[in-house]
């Protein structure tokens, strides 16, 4: 009786891996590298246009839709939602390589890593990668993540606070859109 037990719950944990493995497969099959045909990102504005009265004020031209918008120029981040409604905005630190200005999708996310500079970090939402190197955002677990990273080796992590770390999880999920602009 023992054996018998023993070897249903092996075939009910193989079948329940093999379903878990090909639905995660799918998942990823369906999502693409970027929302966008061809080898670059889409455009999207080069410099957007700024609210002179009020520097954290959403961009024009800065896309549609539900979507993380990140300013290069502004170290800015703001998270959109339906109805164009700016449900956060916050600042940055970016590292060492920036992405070029377009339209990305989130494709990985991980809870908890270390950074390519040997910082612990959590809540990485990565959308693309330059050379080899992740781009995405993160938040540094030791410190607040205002401090740019000390290292010479190559970064693409944008660093936010924990707290905007978490918010940033909560909205970026697989496949949400990431506008990058000037």
């Amino acid at each position: 009786m023992a054996t018998s037990n023993a070897a249903f719950v092996t075939a009910l944990t193989a079948a329940a891996l093999a379903t878990v493995g090909f639905l995660a497969y799918q998942a990823s099959a369906t999502v693409p590298a970027r929302p966008h045909a061809g080898g670059a990102p889409a455009a999207v504005a080069s410099k957007a246009p700024r609210d002179e009265r009020d520097p954290t004020a959403l961009p024009a031209g800065s896309g549609a839709g539900e979507r993380v918008v990140y300013s290069l120029d502004d170290n800015r981040v703001w998270l959109v939602g339906a109805g164009e409604r700016v449900i956060r905005t916050f600042a940055v630190v970016p590292g060492t390589i920036d992405p070029a200005p377009g339209v990305y999708a989130v494709t990985s996310r991980s809870n908890s890593v270390t950074g390519t500079d040997g910082t612990p970090i959590e809540h990485v939402v990565r959308f693309t990668s330059v050379d080899g190197v992740a781009i995405g955002f993160s938040a540094a677990v030791e410190k607040a993540g205002s401090a740019a990273p000390m290292t010479t080796v190559p970064t693409g992590g944008i660093r936010e606070s924990r707290e905007d770390g978490d918010a940033m999880w909560d909205f970026a999920t697989i496949g949400a859109k990431v506008a990058v602009i000037h």
